[in-house]
């Protein structure tokens, strides 16, 4: 469908507007925001997938593991899948049928559309999401900060890989605890900062494949 590969614009006065930015951020919730695709999946209830770039191996092994129960789980996936991990685990749920909401750290206009991207757009399972206006063409740390908590706000759950003690992660999940948003990790001792601060343990060899589901993170 042509109709999904135009930038939406969408405005707070909207019905599609994400009504949870206003409660966050209150007047300083974005004053409009971009779409390519499907923007009826911003209705559904979403996971949030991050993943640092430093991570011990057996954990990177779990997080691919994870990915391919969420895609044969048909779970929501929200994120900015822009670590090498997370790419990875993007190209696993891409090869689902489950809805994916990616949201760069810039904006999306003039943005190439990635091959991978154009199959799950016309079956309206992608959104291509944005906070960031045109003049945003580059992504920057301090771009990447403000969409993972763009991510995290838009998220009914947010599972995190790991985080080191005290890394900007580490941080970022103490601000999501705060926000009181269900906050999921591994369970590793490589986690036990995230699992000490109020983080839920998943443990993949405990969870049936029927329990990777909506109820286990979005329940």
């Amino acid at each position: 469908m042509a109709k999904y590969f135009q930038i939406i614009r969408i405005t707070p006065e909207e019905p599609l507007y994400p009504q949870i930015l206003r409660e966050y951020l209150s007047d300083e919730a974005p004053c409009a925001l971009f779409a390519i695709g499907n923007p009826e999946i911003l209705a559904l209830k979403k996971l949030a997938f991050f993943c640092s770039v430093k991570c011990p191996g057996h954990l990177i092994i779990e997080t691919y593991n994870l990915a391919q129960r969420l895609k044969g789980a048909n779970v929501t996936v929200i994120g900015g899948f822009h670590s090498p991990i997370e790419r990875e685990c993007l190209t696993i749920l891409l090869r689902g049928t489950q809805p994916i909401i990616v949201c760069p750290a810039r904006s999306i206009k003039e943005m190439r559309i990635r091959v991978e991207y154009k199959e799950p757009l016309r079956e309206g399972r992608l959104l291509l999401f944005s906070p960031f206006k045109d003049n945003q063409r580059r992504s920057t740390a301090e771009t990447a900060f403000e969409r993972n908590r763009f991510v995290a706000m838009l998220a009914d759950a947010v599972f995190v890989a790991h985080a080191a003690p005290d890394s900007k992660t580490d941080q970022f999940c103490r601000d999501v605890l705060e926000w009181q948003k269900p906050l999921f990790t591994l369970e590793s001792n490589a986690n036990i900062n995230l699992i000490n601060l109020g983080a839920k343990p998943v443990n993949l060899d405990n969870a049936a494949e029927e329990k990777v589901k909506t109820d286990l993170f979005l329940g």
